[in-house]
């Protein structure tokens, strides 16, 4: 089950009870206060890891609790402190205060790791409170609560390429062939329900390139007003570097095998508009029209959509996964342009600034007098 949206409900643990007691041992009068301090309540941590693709985790255990602080014990022993508790997302994970709507970080690369709520403090026991003046002190602090946050996740995939098109126009059995992705392909429409993801290598040691395609599921004219599935997956080619756009030039009906579609150019349009409406980033985003299922297509849409792709500066590349022509100058044309367009590695860290040292101690001054020889 792939999700990619959750609500949770944190709390920290609070802190341990400071302690009241006096050390009662023989021979040793007056022992004073030896209440011993409350344990720290355990943090929660939220850590992004490749072992996770998805959020459904947290779907069906939307609460999370950490240990809280032990109380103080006598002997001035203080109390044992509160574990604390690691939530593991997957990479590409926004998190947002649900409360505010703010942004609280986005975990786009691996291992990162950060404090979501904080333990409470433990109290101090009474042999703090001890003075000079009032050596029996009775005094004691209650630990503090620990925090209790609301969260709203939101799993945005991590992909290089990202693929688009009507429903049934060849872009599962694309990235099948492209990579060793297995989704779901089939002849009706809304086949792929969910994105999948797939990685492809281009070249050959030591030149090789590799890049991730993402597929998404097919639009529709209106999917931005809730037509078909919707446009609440074009959240995951948000990242992305370069689109993908399949438009199918054959003949073939829905009943068969293709999507059966009359004008090419205004598929294209009708997709480019439902992008621009959802987000203007993504229809601005540097794209590849793709001609699906070249092998059976009807010579008058091909040649409009030559015309179009032509008329708008756009490359164009004829494939058919069946049979394997322009699959691989699809291939490399894609490598190219994501190489071309893409920011910062993914499975790098952003480079740091390096930090200026500061000197510890002065510089010795300089002396106008010379060392006394012996």
């Amino acid at each position: 089950m792939f999700i990619d949206e959750a609500r949770i409900r944190v709390k920290a643990g609070d802190g341990g009870n400071g302690c009241m007691a006096f050390r009662r041992e023989k021979f040793v009068p007056r022992g004073g206060p030896s209440g011993g301090d409350g344990g720290h309540g355990g943090d929660i941590l939220m850590a992004s890891s490749l072992s996770h693709n998805t959020l459904v985790h947290f779907r069906f255990n939307p609460e999370h609790k950490s240990m809280r602080g032990g109380h103080g014990l006598g002997s001035n022993c203080s109390g044992y402190a509160g574990e604390h508790t690691v939530l593991k997302v997957p990479v590409g994970t926004l998190l947002y205060d649900d409360d505010t709507g703010e942004l609280i970080h986005d975990f786009a690369h691996p291992n990162e790791e950060i404090v979501i709520a904080k333990g409470g403090r433990g109290g101090r026991g009474n042999q703090h409170f001890a003075t000079s003046t009032h050596q029996a002190p009775r005094e004691h602090e209650l630990g503090r609560a620990g925090e209790a946050r609301n969260f709203r996740l939101e799993l945005r995939l991590l992909a290089d390429a990202g693929l688009v098109g009507y429903p049934n126009v060849g872009k599962s059995t694309l990235i099948s062939v492209l990579s060793h992705a297995k989704p779901k392909i089939a002849n009706y429409a809304f086949t792929t329900l969910e994105p999948n993801l797939g990685v492809v290598q281009v070249g050959d040691f030591p030149y090789e390139k590799s890049f991730t395609v993402a597929d998404m599921p097919g639009l529709i004219e209106g999917a931005h007003l809730g037509a078909g599935l919707g446009v609440q997956f074009l959240k995951h080619i948000e990242r992305t570097s370069v689109l993908v756009h399949l438009v199918d030039v054959s003949d073939s009906s829905t009943a068969t095998e293709g999507s059966g579609r009359p004008d090419p150019v205004e598929d294209y349009n009708t997709i480019t508009t439902e992008l621009k409406s959802f987000d203007p980033v993504l229809a601005a985003k540097p794209t590849i029209v793709v001609a699906s299922k070249a092998d059976i297509a009807n010579p008058d849409k091909l040649k409009k959509l030559r015309a179009m792709a032509k008329r708008k500066k756009l490359p164009l590349f004829e494939i058919s996964p069946v049979t394997g022509e322009g699959i691989d100058k699809l291939k490399y044309a894609i490598a190219d342009a994501v190489h071309l367009h893409r920011g910062v590695a993914v499975d790098a860290p952003p480079p740091e600034a390096p930090k200026k040292r500061k000197a510890r101690f002065p510089p010795p001054a300089s002396s106008s007098h010379g060392s006394r020889s012996r």
